[in-house]
């Protein structure tokens, strides 16, 4: 498996002093023989049935993290670099391009460059996100990851009628540390729909997004020409929300907002516009969109 790892995280390119940190991780655990066990047998639970839910796997990773004396998001991030490797084996399996399964454990690495600047620990302090991924439930498509799902409302617009049921791709929009353009949107949606519909047989293709991403009012701070005002404008919004607190101020910020707004780094113009937003005690908040899409 330490080889497996190696390969893995060169394949990814994870930075050195992540490597050492999970390298060292695996090591601690290894070393104990009760740790290696217990460590093991989450692995081959995962591999006796991949439909497991991510928690059970993370609580009893926690327990074996503090006995090997091993951080907690470091531990959680290991486990789930070890169990990619099933994961590819599925893929293989299913006849699903691995390319698919690289994009979508590209995941991993984001988070944990995430955790890193979020908390300082190189892991991962969101883990059970990942279930979605280990259970073959969602797929990352060039700068999007989408999820089959069916609509639990009903949709109309321009003489089409979508009824509460009808399947649809939900739409997640990762933090890749890269810019999402026009060009890498589009060709997400593309490949995304020729997957959907060939495997799922989709007709209409439809995706749903819903994320304070799209909240309504992020418009008034953003250039239409801005790679985000295309997003969010490939959408028909078709309901938002607004929140009391700026509880994922964290994403933009990669820091979590404590009430002070001098606080946050203002680094960029995005993240400038909306410090200003907080200082005028503007509301957060997010939106549901609908995007019929046609191939192009």
């Amino acid at each position: 498996m330490k080889t497996y790892l190696k390969d893995f995280m060169e394949k990814f390119s994870y930075p050195e002093e992540a490597k050492d940190a999970l390298f060292q991780a695996f090591d601690r655990i290894d070393a104990d023989a009760s740790c290696r066990e217990a460590f093991q047998g989450l692995l081959q639970s995962y591999e006796a049935d991949i439909s497991l839910k991510m928690r059970p796997l993370l609580n009893q990773m926690t327990e074996i993290a503090a006995r090997a004396g091993v951080q907690e998001y470091t531990g959680h991030l290991l486990l789930c670099l070890c169990m990619s490797r099933h994961l590819l084996a599925c893929y293989r399996k299913a006849g699903i391009d691995e390319q698919i399964w690289f994009t979508s454990m590209s995941d991993l690495k984001w988070k944990l460059m995430e955790c890193r600047l979020v908390r300082g620990i190189w892991g991962t302090f969101v883990g059970e996100w990942f279930e979605g991924f280990f259970q073959m439930d969602r797929f990352g498509f060039l700068k999007l990851q989408f999820e089959p799902r069916v609509l639990d409302f009903r949709y109309e617009k321009d003489g089409l009628v979508l009824e509460p049921g009808t399947p649809m791709a939900i739409v997640h929009i990762p933090r890749t540390g890269g810019k999402l353009d026009k060009e890498s949107m589009e060709r997400s949606f593309d490949l995304a729909a020729d997957f959907f519909i060939e495997r799922y047989r989709f007709d209409p293709m439809v995706f749903v997004c819903s994320s304070w991403l799209l909240y309504p009012d992020n418009l008034e701070v953003l250039s239409p020409e801005s790679n985000l005002y295309a997003f969010i404008t490939t959408f028909d919004l078709v309901k938002s929300w607004e929140s009391e607190n700026y509880y994922d101020a964290w994403r933009l910020f990669d820091k979590e907002y404590t009430g002070d707004v001098d606080q946050l780094p203002q680094d960029t113009s995005m993240r400038r516009a909306y410090a200003d937003w907080i200082r005028r005690g503007k509301k957060f908040g997010g939106a549901t969109g609908v995007y019929i899409y046609h191939k192009r």
